[in-house]
Order: structure tokens, then sequence, then C-alpha cells
């Protein structure tokens, strides 16, 4: 197996300063630079020779960031929310013209992947959903980019919109699914999806009690992105690659 050398961005950040030890420690795997806001991302790609860059930062940098990695021809794997559609479907087109592939993820988690594709199954059959996304009092951003791109999946695969109204005490409206948020102490990270129809419920939940959850997917991210083009949408065609061909 070839060595993928790599840059962390975002290296002094809560998720890097966990994950740069544990990629460190990954057999295939050389962290041969790391970098932080205010850092020259490219430059810190060319000077080492870089593969891939990793990058866990901020929202106002995720564009900027995202645009370095390709013009060092590097590939990217981007756990950084903040993209709208029109900024993806931006880099698809400059990631594809580059030669380059950007893997950007709202989660690694492998069970919370999992989640999602359960969910998805569900809600065809129990339409009435909603989601309640729990973290940590420093997460600045709500709802979380995870549970907004839950929603998302669930509204694609058949989830009935619920009463109407915009009081803000029932939540986002993310495309017809709710979006309740929480920010509290001793929570890590946390994602339920209610379903309910007459007479019964079903809860799918999924628990992050450590940053070192996200470490198999970043490495089979990593491992993935050099051999694909253009841009990648979430782990899942990476993990499941079968669907891809169906």
């Amino acid at each position: 197996m070839d060595t993928v050398r790599i840059v962390f961005s975002g290296a002094k950040g809560r998720m890097g300063s966990e994950l740069v030890p544990a990629l460190e420690a990954e057999p295939g795997i050389e962290v041969v630079a790391t970098t932080d806001l205010g850092d020259d991302l490219a430059a810190a790609v060319r000077d080492h020779d870089a593969d891939v860059v990793v990058d866990f930062t901020a929202p106002e940098a995720a564009m900027p960031n995202a645009r370095a990695i390709l013009a060092a021809g590097a590939h990217g794997v981007i756990g950084t929310t903040g993209f709208t559609l029109e900024d993806l479907d931006a880099l698809e087109a400059e990631a594809t013209a580059a030669g380059r592939a950007l893997l950007i993820a709202p989660n690694f988690s492998l069970g919370m992947i999992l989640l999602q594709r359960f969910a998805e199954e569900a809600v065809k059959h129990l339409p009435r959903v909603e989601i309640i996304e729990t973290h940590h009092e420093g997460k600045l951003d709500a709802p979380s980019g995870t549970a907004q791109r839950t929603a998302e999946r669930l509204a694609a695969a058949g989830a009935a919109p619920g009463p109407a109204g915009d009081d803000p005490s029932r939540g986002l409206d993310v495309d017809g699914v709710r979006v309740h948020s929480l920010r509290l102490a001793g929570v890590q990270a946390r994602q339920e999806v209610h379903f309910a129809a007459e007479g019964e419920g079903l809860v799918l939940r999924h628990d992050a009690h450590s940053r070192l959850c996200y470490l198999p997917g970043v490495v089979a991210a990593v491992r993935a992105v050099g051999s694909r083009v253009g841009l990648i949408r979430g782990l899942d065609p990476i993990l499941f690659p079968e669907d891809a061909d169906a």
C-alpha cells in the first residue's frame, strides 16, 4: 500500500488536536505538515509534496481552503461546514477541471452514516419525522451540518411536512423536516430522529462519545479520494460504492 502524504488544516482545533496524533499512528498515512487559520495552506501542500489535505477549520475558511487545495494540486477531505449548494456546484466544476477530487462531508462517523441510511428506509413507512440534535456548548452553528444533511436526505426520501407554523419553538424547518438544536455541557454530539404514526413511535439515535469516532471515516476518505476526480458529497460513495453502480 502506497503511503498517502497529508497536510492537516485546523490542527489546533478540537478535531485536529485529537485526529492529528491518531492519523500519525495510522499505517499508510504520513502527516507531513499541519496548518491552522492564517497559515498559507497552498504553500504547505507544495513545500511538503502532499497528496491530500484534511481540512477541519471554520465555515469562513471553507471555500478559500477548498480552492487553495485545488490550486496546490492536492486532493481534499473536508469536514468544515458552511458550504452553500452554489458553493458545492462551483467546486465540482473546479475540481473536475483540475483533475482532482474534493470529498466534503458534514460528518465522518460510520455510525452516523448508518443512522442516516436507516432513517431513509424508515421514513418510507413512517413519513412523519422530526430531528433533535444535541452538541457541546462550544458548538456555534445550529442546526449542525449533520442534522441539516439528515433532514435533507429524509425530505428527499419522502418525509411528510408537519403542521404549518413558524413558531421558533417548533424548530427550524429544513425542507419540511423540523430540526431542534440543544447546546449542553457534558455532551459531545447526539442526534435523534423521531418517527411517529398512529399508535406507535420509532427513535433512531446516535451518540458520539469521542472525536476519535470520526477517525475511521477520515482514514477511508483519505485512502480513496486520490483515485477520484470531481466533488464527492458525503462518505456514502466511498463506503457504499455499490449504490453508484445500481
